[in-house]
């Protein structure tokens, strides 16, 4: 599911809101998740999942086309962790 299609899911499920309402709100909460997670903070979704920044370590990689060495500097990288009712939910219990 893209974004445009959950906007159209959530507006047709509530008719007594406008589209384009709709569409602030789904926009709001992803730059509210985004914000957090840039500032390091970990954001939960009770039954859902948790977003949150894990940091890589330097290190060495390899080219894979040469083979030759490369540096691959740290780096922060988002990680989301299944909550336990979705994960239920997705192995049918």
């Amino acid at each position: 599911m893209i974004r445009s299609e959950l906007i159209q899911k959530i507006a047709d499920e509530n008719p007594h809101l406008f589209q384009r309402d709709v569409e602030k709100i789904v926009n709001t909460i992803f730059e509210e998740i985004t914000e957090a997670m840039a500032r390091g903070d970990r954001v939960e979704l009770r039954g859902f999942g948790a977003f949150s920044v894990k940091s890589r370590d330097a290190r060495t990689g390899r080219n894979p086309r040469t083979g030759d060495p490369v540096d691959v500097e740290e780096k922060n990288v988002p990680f989301f962790k299944t909550g336990k009712l979705l994960r239920d939910r997705l192995n049918g219990k």
